[in-house]
């Protein structure tokens, strides 16, 4: 006797959404019949909320941030920059954190990746030779990785500081590490602690 299921339309949307970050498959069948249940008001929304998405929405061909034909880059055509620096990041998403501080008014850089050998990913597969030619067509005076600190993160800065230290005046630093705001010794393990002592400041 053969099992019931969903109809082929919900089957085929669960399987959509399964492909998503972070959706498995009991949120994605959570997620479709709640769409579905919500009446076509709210589901005709959602995809073409989505649609417009995937039609409008492009990489800025300079820094790799999220542009729109009509809109533009929010970062390369907004206000007013400091000129003289420039952030790398891993992906665009790692810009928002940044600005959001408020204290980077620079420009940035998104790699679109980081080198990763176990994935098959090196220098070429990332946005660097865009990168070489901002830095040879800009006038920027400090270069500020901004990357992660695992292993491929450290593969990646290593990579970058190595290559950017052939442009003569050019100053490379990275983001400093240590222990959070509010953080204890307690919670911090060995290597966030040395990163630290290393990037200890007076007071």
């Amino acid at each position: 006797m053969a099992s019931v299921d969903y109809p082929e339309p919900v089957r085929r949307l669960i399987a959509q959404l399964k492909q998503l970050p972070g959706v498995g498959p009991k949120s994605a069948e959570r997620i479709a019949v709640w769409l579905i249940q919500s009446g076509a008001e709210p589901s005709l929304s959602f995809a073409e909320s989505l649609l417009a998405a995937a039609r409008e929405v492009t990489e800025c061909r300079t820094c790799g941030f999220f542009a729109t034909e009509e809109g533009g880059c929010a970062i390369c055509e907004g206000e007013p920059r400091d000129s003289h620096l420039l952030c790398i990041v891993e992906q665009p998403t790692d810009i928002l954190p940044l600005e959001r501080s408020g204290a980077f008014r620079g420009f940035y850089h998104s790699l679109r990746g980081r080198i990763s050998p176990l994935d098959n990913i090196g220098p070429e597969d990332l946005r660097i030779g865009e990168l070489v030619k901002r830095i040879e067509a800009g006038d920027f005076v400090e270069v500020i990785l901004a990357l992660s600190s695992d292993v491929e993160g450290e593969a990646t800065g290593h990579y970058l500081a190595e290559l950017l230290g052939g442009f003569g005046g050019l100053k490379v630093s990275r983001l400093a590490q240590g222990l959070p705001a509010g953080g204890g010794l307690n919670n911090a393990d060995e290597l966030t602690l040395l990163r630290a002592l290393q990037g200890r400041i007076g007071i």
